[in-house]
This record gives structure tokens, C-alpha cells and sequence, in this order.
């Protein structure tokens, strides 16, 4: 193995350290094509991926870039930079390090280009904007290496797509450019090890010594969890006690409205004062860098958060980890683990706290998951089209290209060497003339060929596909200000919350509790409220699904051993089994009971929040059209419960896969999932515009606009490749059918329907669920008829007339 540098050895020694193995095998690995490490938090695995460019740097005689650090947040990448200058300045290397991300100035990013400095820290849409000019060439002529750091959060979504179209483009510039891959939690190493490399090249996984186990457990609580809802007030006095006992505690929670409402809760019992602050995606950036200064220095003693804080900041001295609700993702539970003692030998520390009752099981499942290592992940399906779409057209900014050539780097990607040359002429047709039902509009023809290259048809088309790269659809999100010239901005919330308020509301945000003055200019203002509780408490925010190996472990742990669970969780598994029955991974338990004048059907799928969603639309469209009269549905993440006016006899014709794909179907032909998905695609395919040179398109205007092209291409070209590609991108996405197919695969139609007199203690807590959708149709109809009767009897009138 490749031993230290004199130089490099020695300023390990001053610092009282030794190279850890994986660091010295990757700085032996240097020149191999590509290596994925696995390291875990505190495991030093940057300085491991950014070792061998030192070295490689050390003697001053490179010019321009040398290596590109890609991360998936703007203020990690700064943060690194703030790590690597460390070395670089304690060991006078000649060696200049920027970072190129949203928050760069202008003139910075123009000089970057002129003359890059030899490490250029940057994002997966900053990368995307650099091939995109003409220079690139000669901007990316001496890369020597690419590090993607926290390779597992890119690859689970269209940035990892996009980004690995990019190094396609990167190698065919840089012929011996080698890749790095950083994570501290994977769950398929060789998948993503391949996804990672210029296929067909090799790609070695690196595993570290995973150091000490983490000490991991459920909060106890003097109240037991709630039936239903995800707040865990009933947490709060232990949740401070822990506070108390540690230097800084991170709160995690799984949406912002949980974090703002739990963050007023605590502050309400934070009788001594303690410095405690909220950070979330939504808040104003001021306030989020004046949180993130004040974690840094030491000045917090916790601090509630969502995803924002999940990946690899190093925010000062945490040493204490909260979960509140269960995490519905284990390998997203473990990254949050590992910030706690960012440190290699340290045992991180961290406590689940259970929101309500299924989420103890979910929470004592995810422990034991974590504990043995077993990470979750879906697996990711071919290349999405729409990036590729978008790759082309950036291909294009950059000068004329030969298709053949530009399709052979394309497969080079891991997700897309299945592609086939068909499929990528589609989205080369596309981008060139829109597609069939659009080619005659001059505004959709961006590419034409000229001596069989095939180039932008108008040069000035560069700028504006330019403002539009990227793959993240934001939420149209309005600005919360406090009324006044020169109001204090507070955040965002989404356009849709913003208009369901009226005068007066009361709404968190940013931790305090604020009154609703009005809409202007497209800014919402507020004021300060003495309200104690908010009146409305927030934004949705992302709501998140359990992952289809947590969910088969929680079912494993209903037959497994319940010592582990409280005993309060025991006596409701003990009281269903002897009521009705436990649900079991190979067949599907329905249960049909009674309750408040109505038929209640309540179907144990255990197949996400997403899916067991869609199955409530599903079954209840199929109930309506066999007359059972549906009345509503609320899915969780184990369940779906519907009611109506008939009780079900037989479930199992409501759930022949064929019968619900059919339904299906219909659904999303008329629904408005597919519309937002198509807006979705079509903007990252490059046919909607949401950033124009003069301004930026409302959510409403795109909305309009994306709505118009929908209908039309539904109407005379319904087989578009962006139609196409909306369908693919609806099943598996908003309404997740694939899990929907997986489980109705899993028991093979071994339904177990039981039918009672009165509620399940497994199914009580649902009917205390919020987010019950009503099912609009003939349940209805004769309810308001039967309504309508009963007013008139009690008037005197009956429907023969006066009695």
C-alpha cells in the first residue's frame, strides 16, 4: 500500500494523527479508473478522496483544474472548502481551492471560467451550466479526478442521473479522468459502484472499518405514544431533559410542519431559557445562516431541523441525536445517526421517539434494522428521458456535436447503457422539433443539422435553456415578510397554503407564531401574533413513504419476539390477535366492521403512505362502480380504511390487479397527478420555460401553460415521448402502483377477510387519522336525498307532499 508523502506524514504527525487504512488504499488507488469508498461518519473520508489531488498538486506544476469535488448542498460544498484550505495552508501547498455553486457572484464564476483554480468544489447544476459553454473544452482539458461526495443522496433522485450524464461528457473531454465516489450509508455498494463508473470500466468498492457501534434506543416516555397524529407532544418533558444532559442535540423531524409545531411546543416548556433554535428548507436564508453561525460556535443546545441538516456538515459539538416519528427510511435513520460525535472512534448516540402507536413498531424495527446493518433502498430503473432530453439540448449550448458520438458517450452511464439508439433518437427528434403534434411552432424547434452536426437552430436559444438546467421542481413558494418597509423576511410557504389563508389566521413560522395581513406583491404579510397556539399550523412539506424493507421488517417484528416493545404496544398486538388477526407479509388481512352508522373496510397492505393512498382511490372508484356506495378513505403507511354506505362481502374481485390497472387508467386520465407530472417532465425536458431573461413564471403561469400543452398533446398526439414519459414517471412516483402490484404479488391473492361487529384495536387508530379524503358520487347523492327526507318529516312535508 502507497505510503505518505515525507510532507504529507509529517503534518499528519503535528496533528497527532495516524492515516487511516482506507485513506493510504486510496492514494494507492489513484490512477485506477474509478473507486467507491465507504466510510462512516467522522471516518475521514473526504481528506481520503481529496489525498491522492493533493499529493498529485504538491509540486506546483499543474495548471488550470485538477480535481472536482461535486456535493449535493451549496453549503456543504463551502464547508469543505473550509476543511481542505486546513491542510492546504498548514502545508503551503500551491494550491488554489473555489467553490462554484448558486450563491457565487458573477464576476467570481467569469474569472472561475477564465482561469479555474486547481480544486473547484461545486453542485450537479453548477457542474451542468459549466459544460453547457463553449470553453468547456478547454475549461476541462487537464481534469484529473472527480469526487462525488455523499454519492447515495445524488443517486436516488434525476440530480444523480444528470450529474452522471455530465462525466459522460467530462471523460469524452478528459479522456483519463478517474472518479471518486464518498458515502457513509449504501445498501447495494456494487449497484452504485457501477453506477458511479464510465461503463465498462471497473469499480472497486472500498469498505472502512465501520468503528464502534452506535448507541441507539427508544426515548422512554412517562406518557405513553397517542393513537394517531405525528406531533409527539407527549414527548416534550423528556425530549428537554435530554437537552439538558448534552453539549447540542439535533431534532430531526420528517416534515417542516411537524419541526415548526414541535418547535413551539418545546419552546412553550423551555422554562429555563435554554438556546434553542429550528432550521428547515423554508426558512429565509438569513435566518438559517444565522442558525448554522450559532451551531458552529457552540451557542445552541439543540436545535430542531429536517433534511437540511441530514448530510455531512460537520456543525460543531453535537452529541446527541433526536428522531421524532418513525424515520420511514433506514439508511436515511443511520446518515442522521452519524451526526452526532463526528468523530471516527466515538459511538454516535441517538434516540427514536415514536409519534403515535404504529410508529413504535416502526421506530423498534428500524433500530434492529440499523443495528444489523440492513440499509433499504428501491432500486432505481433505466435513465429518466427527460434529463436526457435536457442533456442534449446543454450538448448542444456547447457547440455542434455528431449524434452517433453523443449517443456512444450516453452509454457509458450506468443508467443508461440499456438505452436504445431508437429511444435516444426520440429525444433528439423532440428536442428538435418538439415532437409531432408540436413541430409546427417555431418556439419548440431548438436543434437542426447542419453538414451532419447537429447544433442549436437559433444561437440565442443558449441563454434560455441555460436558466432553465437543472432537475429540482420546487413547490411554487411565496415570501413570509413582517409588514412595514423593510419588513424582516421569515421564510416561504407554498402558493397553496398562502391562498387558503384568510385576514386574521395565525401560522407558524420560523418558530413563531404570526397573524396573516394580507398578499402583496406576491410577498405575504404577517405580523406578529400573542396568539399561544396558531390557529393553522403549516405548510405540508414533503411527507415521506416507509420503504418496502422497513415495512416487511415491521411485519416480521408482529410475529416475531415483543419483549423489546412496551408493554402497552404488547397488550394492543395481544388484544388484536385474540379480536380479529395480525397482519402477515404473505397474505393480505382485510377486516369489515361497523362503526357509526357506517361499513367500515380496512385493507393491511403495509406498502407506503404513497401506495396505500392509491389504493384507497382505487378500491374506492371500483366500489363505486359496483354500487357499494364509498364514502371516503384515509391511507398511513400499513393501512387504508374505507367506509360506506354497503359493507363489503367479498374484497377480493375489488382487487384483482388487472380490474385495479384498469381503474387506474381511467383515474389518471382525468386526474390531476398526471398534470403535474407532465409539468414536471416537460420542464426538465426543456418544452415548459419556468426562468425567462425578463422574469420568472408564476407557479400559476406555468401551471396554465403546462395545463394548455397537456390537453393538446392528450388530444392529437396522445403517444408524444413526454406523454410517454409522464405516464412512467406517474406510476412511480406520485402514486407508487409499482408497490401497489408488489404487494397484491406478495399474496398472491391470499386474502384473509375477516368480518366483525365493532372496531379493531389495529384499525381504531385510523379513524382518528387527519387527511381523510371524501369520495364524491352516489354514497353522497344518498346521504343528502336521505337528509333532504328527514328535514321535510320533521317540516311537516313529506315527498307526497304536505301530510
Amino acid at each position: 500500500m502507497a505510503a505518505l508523502p515525507p510532507r504529507f506524514a509529517d503534518w499528519f504527525a503535528r496533528n497527532g494523527w495516524e492515516p487511516h487504512p482506507h485513506q493510504l488504499e486510496m492514494l494507492d488507488r489513484a490512477q485506477k479508473p474509478a473507486s467507491l469508498l465507504i466510510a462512516p461518519t467522522g471516518g475521514g473520508k473526504t481528506l481520503a478522496g481529496f489525498l491522492p489531488s493533493l499529493v498529485e498538486l504538491a509540486d506546483g506544476s499543474h495548471e488550470g483544474l485538477h480535481s472536482l469535488y461535486i456535493s449535493p448542498l451549496k453549503a456543504l460544498a463551502a464547508d469543505i472548502r473550509r476543511n481542505l484550505l486546513r491542510p492546504v495552508e498548514e502545508m503551503g501547498l500551491p494550491i488554489r481551492v473555489e467553490d462554484r455553486t448558486g450563491d457565487t457572484s458573477a464576476s467570481a464564476r467569469k474569472r472561475q471560467r477564465a482561469d479555474p483554480p486547481h480544486i473547484l468544489l461545486t453542485t450537479p447544476e453548477s457542474l451542468a451550466l459549466l459544460i453547457s459553454y463553449e470553453d468547456a473544452p478547454r475549461i476541462f482539458a487537464g481534469l484529473s479526478r472527480v469526487v462525488v461526495d455523499e454519492i447515495h443522496a445524488l443517486a436516488e433522485s434525476k440530480r444523480g442521473d444528470q450529474l452522471m450524464l455530465a462525466l459522460s461528457r467530462l471523460q469524452a473531454l478528459a479522456p483519463s479522468m478517474r472518479r471518486v465516489g464518498l458515502s457513509a450509508t449504501v445498501e447495494d455498494p456494487p449497484a452504485l459502484a457501477r453506477q458511479l463508473a464510465c461503463h465498462p470500466d471497473p469499480c472497486k468498492v472500498i469498505l472502512a472499518d465501520p468503528g464502534p457501534l452506535p448507541d441507539i434506543a427508544m426515548l422512554e416516555t412517562a406518557a405513553p405514544p397517542p393513537w394517531a397524529g405525528g406531533g409527539a407532544a407527549h414527548a416534550i418533558p423528556e425530549v428537554l431533559a435530554e437537552v439538558r444532559k448534552h453539549r447540542t442535540t439535533l431534532i430531526f423531524h420528517n416534515t417542516r410542519a411537524q419541526a415548526e409545531i414541535f418547535f413551539h411546543n418545546l419552546w412553550l416548556a423551555n422554562e429555563e431559557d435554554l438556546p434553542i433554535a429550528i432550521h428547515h428548507g423554508s426558512l429565509a436564508r438569513e435566518q438559517r445562516q444565522k442558525v448554522e453561525a450559532a451551531m458552529v460556535a457552540g451557542d445552541l443546545r439543540a436545535i430542531v431541523c429536517t433534511g437540511t441538516l441530514d448530510l455531512g456538515i460537520d456543525w460543531g459539538d453535537v452529541d446527541l441525536i433526536i428522531q421524532i416519528g418513525g424515520p420511514k427510511n433506514v439508511k436515511r435513520l443511520v446518515q442522521r445517526i452519524g451526526r452526532a460525535n463526528h468523530r471516527y472512534n466515538a459511538p454516535s448516540k441517538a434516540r427514536l421517539v415514536p409519534a403515535n402507536r404504529f410508529e413504535v413498531l416502526e421506530c423498534r424495527a428500524a433500530l434492529e434494522a440499523a443495528a444489523e446493518h440492513d440499509l433499504d433502498g428501491e432500486p432505481r430503473g433505466p435513465g429518466p428521458r427527460d434529463v436526457l432530453c435536457q442533456h442534449i439540448l446543454i450538448r448542444a449550448c456547447a457547440g455542434p456535436f455528431d449524434e452517433a458520438e453523443l449517443y456512444r458517450e450516453v452509454k457509458t452511464v450506468g443508467a443508461y447503457t440499456d438505452l436504445s439508439r431508437a429511444a435516444f433518437d426520440d429525444c433528439l427528434d423532440f428536442c428538435a422539433t418538439g415532437g409531432y403534434a408540436l413541430k409546427a411552432y417555431d418556439r419548440w424547434q431548438k436543434l437542426m443539422q447542419r453538414d451532419g452536426l447537429w447544433g442549436l437552430r437559433d444561437p440565442r436559444t443558449a441563454q434560455r435553456i441555460r436558466m432553465n438546467i437543472g432537475t429540482i421542481q420546487d413547490t411554487e413558494l411565496l415570501k413570509v415578510r413582517m409588514r412595514g418597509r423593510g419588513g424582516q423576511p421569515l421564510g416561504e410557504v407554498e402558493e397553496g397554503f398562502a391562498a387558503s389563508l384568510t385576514e386574521g389566521d395565525t401560522f407558524l413560522i420560523g418558530g413563531e407564531i404570526v397573524r396573516y395581513e394580507g398578499l402583496k406583491e406576491m410577498t405575504v404579510q404577517v405580523s406578529r401574533s400573542a396568539n399561544k397556539t396558531p390557529k393553522i399550523a403549516v405548510f405540508g412539506g414533503t411527507k415521506f413513504s416507509a420503504s418496502t424493507r422497513l415495512t416487511e421488517r415491521i411485519l416480521e417484528l408482529i410475529h416475531g419476539d415483543w419483549q423489546a416493545l412496551p408493554e402497552d404496544t404488547r397488550h394492543w398486538l395481544a388484544l388484536q390477535r385474540e379480536v380479529s388477526q395480525l397482519p402477515r407479509g404473505d397474505r393480505l388481512l382485510i377486516e369489515s366492521f361497523p362503526h357509526d352508522s357506517r361499513a367500515h373496510t380496512c385493507l393491511y397492505g403495509f406498502a407506503g403512505r404513497n401506495a396505500q393512498q392509491t389504493l384507497g382511490l382505487l378500491v374506492t372508484r371500483r366500489m363505486e362502480e359496483v354500487g357499494l356506495d364509498p364514502l371516503g378513505f384515509v391511507a398511513t403507511d400499513y393501512a387504508t380504511l374505507i367506509w360506506g354506505l354497503e359493507q363489503v362481502e367479498d374484497p377480493a374481485p375489488l382487487l384483482a390487479p388487472q380490474v385495479l390497472r384498469d381503474v387506474l387508467e381511467g383515474w389518471l386520465a382525468k386526474n390531476a397527478v398526471m398534470k403535474r407530472t407532465f409539468r414536471a417532465s416537460a420542464t426538465i425536458a426543456g418544452l415548459i420555460e419556468r426562468n425567462l431573461p425578463q422574469n420568472r413564471k408564476s407557479g400559476r403561469q406555468a401551471t396554465f401553460s403546462s395545463d394548455i400543452l397537456y390537453d393538446t398533446l392528450l388530444k392529437y398526439d396522445p403517444d408524444h415521448l413526454l406523454m410517454r414519459i409522464t405516464r412512467e414517471e406517474a406510476m412511480k412516483g406520485l402514486v407508487d402502483f409499482g408497490r401497489v402490484e408488489e404487494m397484491l404479488a406478495r399474496v398472491e391473492g391470499r386474502i384473509d377477510h375477516v368480518v366483525l361487529d365493532r372496531v379493531t384495536p389495529m384499525a381504531a387508530p385510523l379513524l382518528l387519522e387527519v387527511g381523510k379524503v371524501p369520495v364524491a358520487g352516489k354514497g353522497r347523492e344518498r346521504l343528502a336525498e336521505a337528509e333532504a327526507e328527514a328535514l321535510m318529516a320533521k317540516a311537516g312535508l313529506a315527498s307526497g307532499g304536505l301530510q
